[in-house]
């Protein structure tokens, strides 16, 4: 960027940004762009896919039928209902709005964690409040992170943590990496503390070949893809290009402008 002394404007094809130097352009009054609207209803359907294909144990049964196992191993597989279950969202962002109307359309109890969004906010969404994230996780059979990786929330999600959840809970990240500690995952896992995961996001990517993730049969991978849908990924091109002239024309949305 110090090689574009003229940069008014940064319009990012989505609404991360830890891969951008916050301080740079702080500095130099360079404005950051996201696609504020274009990716909720993509994640949110992400989401309640791993809910689902992870309830339901998908992959094994798939398994199970191709190495010819038709029904022999079905009873010794468990699965379950999203019916009454306690849901967890952690953020209440347009993710996690979307997202808890499709939740509760499976007859579930949905809980939200987010300091920063009045308890008013989530009872008008159906949801219920919580003040810590510890009060959600132990009573979640499902939660799905949906925050931002800050110095607070980094290995948030940890062994000790992990210990204090339901064993038959699920997590789904579709967020940031390094939000959970995928060793501690790992190892949760395979000691039976929660049920499954699904991970769309990692702390390294492309996710390193010695990572135990890829080896561990009760997670799903996906490649930081939530958003790649063929409608939002057309939505998000129109909307980065949309956003640089709303801002020259200064008619931009302030909820497409980062705020520093």
């Amino acid at each position: 960027m110090k090689h574009c002394p003229n940069l008014k404007a940064i319009s990012r094809h989505g609404v991360g940004y830890d891969n951008v130097d916050l301080n740079y352009i702080k500095k130099n009054k360079i404005s950051l762009l996201i696609t504020a609207t274009a990716n909720a209803v993509a994640v949110a359907e992400h989401v309640l896919s791993m809910f689902l294909s992870l309830s339901k144990s998908i992959i094994r049964y798939d398994e199970e039928v191709r190495i010819g196992n038709f029904k022999k191993n079905a009873s010794e597989i468990t699965t379950f209902e999203l019916l009454n279950k306690n849901i967890l969202i952690a953020g209440f962002g347009r993710i996690g709005k979307k997202l808890i109307s499709r939740c509760l359309a499976f007859d579930t109890k949905v809980y939200v964690y987010d300091p920063y969004i009045e308890e008013q906010t989530i009872k008008d969404h159906g949801g219920i409040k919580v003040s810590r994230i510890e009060e959600g996780l132990k009573i979640a059979d499902y939660v799905s992170l949906h925050m931002p990786l800050t110095k607070e929330t980094k290995n948030l999600l940890n062994y000790d943590v992990f210990k204090k959840m339901k064993k038959n809970s699920i997590l789904v990240n579709t967020a940031r990496g390094g939000i959970i500690n995928e060793r501690d995952l790992d190892k949760a896992l395979n000691e039976g503390l929660i049920f499954a995961a699904a991970l769309d996001v990692f702390l390294n990517e492309p996710i390193e070949n010695n990572n135990p993730l890829l080896k561990n049969k009760k997670i799903i991978l996906s490649p930081h893809s939530a958003t790649f849908t063929d409608e939002c990924t057309s939505r998000m091109s129109i909307e980065t290009t949309k956003n640089i002239i709303d801002f020259f024309d200064n008619k931009l949305d302030k909820s497409m402008i980062v705020k520093l």
